[in-house]
């Protein structure tokens, strides 16, 4: 694949392009540094250790996967799968009811007066009430999900503290992650040796 996106593609074209070249498909930030890699202009290049240009970014890669959703929907050739921690091409299948039901997440993405009317104090405030809304049961499964375990399988703490370790070496800024990101993973191992202890 060229290094280079052609600029001229819309963003949603950009991230299909992107995806026919993943068919196990990609985190939503594997996706962002793709996109950074290839030159999309479409993006802000810019760290994503600010919460306002982390949000931004995240809103406008969500606004072109609810689009491009739609798009292939549409013309019949696939399903797309969208959650941050995959977000994957898969085949289209006739009669499916997945884009007929009220879905909030795509209503909110695709208004883009969410996009500019929210500043850093509303990024704030979108943060918090997704660590209290994972309060209590689900946050378990919240905290599973971000360290990409699932507890079908079994769990123990070692096994947690391992991949903690390696989402750590991963995520850290001294190795190009960012700070919010790193923050998010020592919270979900609050969580974790909660349960797990």
């Amino acid at each position: 694949m060229n290094d280079d996106l052609d600029p001229a593609l819309d963003l949603a074209d950009q991230v299909l392009e992107l995806l026919l070249a993943a068919p196990e498909g990609l985190a939503e930030y594997q996706l962002i540094q793709q996109l950074k890699q290839r030159h999309s202009g479409h993006i802000p290049n810019l760290p994503l250790t600010d919460r306002l240009v982390l949000f931004r970014t995240h809103f406008l890669l969500f606004n072109a996967l609810y689009r491009l959703r739609e798009r292939l929907w549409q013309e019949r050739r696939h399903l797309l799968q969208i959650s941050p921690l995959c977000i994957r091409l898969q085949p289209y299948r006739a009669g499916s009811a997945a884009l007929s039901e009220r879905d909030g997440l795509r209503d909110y993405y695709l208004d883009l007066d969410n996009l500019k009317h929210t500043d850093e104090r509303d990024v704030e405030r979108l943060l918090a009430s997704f660590w209290t809304r994972m309060q209590g049961g689900e946050e378990k499964q919240a905290a599973l999900a971000l360290f990409e375990l699932d507890d079908d399988s079994p769990l123990d703490l070692s096994r947690i503290k391992h991949r903690y370790r390696q989402l750590v070496s991963q995520h850290h800024p001294d190795r190009g992650g960012n700070t919010e990101r790193l923050q998010s993973i020592n919270k979900a191992m609050e969580i974790l040796e909660r349960y797990y202890s």
